[in-house]
């Protein structure tokens, strides 16, 4: 499978030291006028999307691969054939209001546009995937550092040795995002993370990335190299990009995508997918 590297685009929180606070709605209008970059932090406590639209023709496929891989394709919403619309945002446009795209043909990445319009067609069906980012809140009002935005760099995310169940004409290798989390923040992190399964839940992972079949940290398939304190344990979450593996590797004739990092804001707050009655 070819590895391909996004975009370099900043974080949006370190062109707006503001972008925190902002509403969902601002920042898609912002997003929509051609701001980009990867949206960490952005619109805290609020749940975030990753976003892949396929032909109709194949939607089945891709309902059913999220269906047999919940971790990384854990799915919030499906539109109609040719719809740029979803509940989860009322007035938005999911042609415009991500800050970039991937545009696949046959498997190969040929655009990085961001506005999709020019490349949406009549029979894609979206699929609104739960973002990890979306429980770095919690992670943060729980005492751990999230490494990656602190150092103004977007997460860093895997191709690993762990296949994924195949579904139809899909199959591809599990993606992971990567937080180091000082050991005594450790408990926490897996607690406030497994609260929120529909954004990937709890880590499938932590500590040695050879584990996974990751061989240097310093050299992730997407995003970008965090730096590590002394004693941090990496940790390794699925992720929302394990659909673009599995288009990079199973190769369907066009698909559209969110560029790595750089996501959907929805106006759901966190709360709303966190699971109730547990301390």
């Amino acid at each position: 499978m070819t590895r391909v590297r996004s975009t370099e685009d900043r974080p949006v929180t370190t062109l707006d030291e503001r972008a925190p606070a902002w509403s969902p709605q601002a920042a898609r209008a912002r997003f929509r006028a051609g701001l980009a970059g990867p949206t960490a932090g952005v619109a805290a406590g609020h749940t975030q999307a990753n976003l892949i639209a396929v032909p109709a023709d194949w939607a089945y496929d891709m309902l059913l691969f999220c269906q047999r891989n919940p971790r990384p394709c854990p799915v919030l919403d499906v539109t109609d054939a040719g719809s740029p619309t979803t509940v989860l945002a009322e007035g938005a446009d999911l042609r415009t209001d991500l800050p970039r795209y991937r545009v696949w043909q046959d498997g190969e990445l040929v655009a990085e546009p961001t506005d999709a319009r020019p490349h949406w067609r009549g029979d894609l069906v979206a699929f609104l995937l739960g973002c990890s980012f979306t429980f770095e809140w919690a992670l943060s009002r729980a005492g751990v550092p999230i490494r990656h935005v602190e150092q103004g760099r977007n997460v860093p995310m895997y191709v690993t040795g762990r296949a994924c169940r195949p579904a139809g004409r899909l199959s591809g290798p599990m993606v992971v995002s990567m937080r180091p989390v000082p050991p005594e923040r450790l408990g926490a992190a897996i607690r406030e993370s497994s609260l929120l399964p529909a954004v990937h839940g709890g880590p499938v992972h932590c500590g040695d990335p050879a584990g996974l079949g990751i061989a240097d940290l310093d050299q992730p398939d997407f995003g970008d190299p965090v730096a590590r304190q002394e004693g941090d344990i990496p940790v390794f979450w699925a992720c929302g990009v394990t659909p673009q593996a599995a288009v990079m590797a199973s190769r369907p004739p066009f698909a559209i995508t969110h560029a790595p990092g750089q996501m959907f804001l929805t106006d759901a707050r966190d709360e709303q997918y966190r699971i109730v009655g547990v301390d």
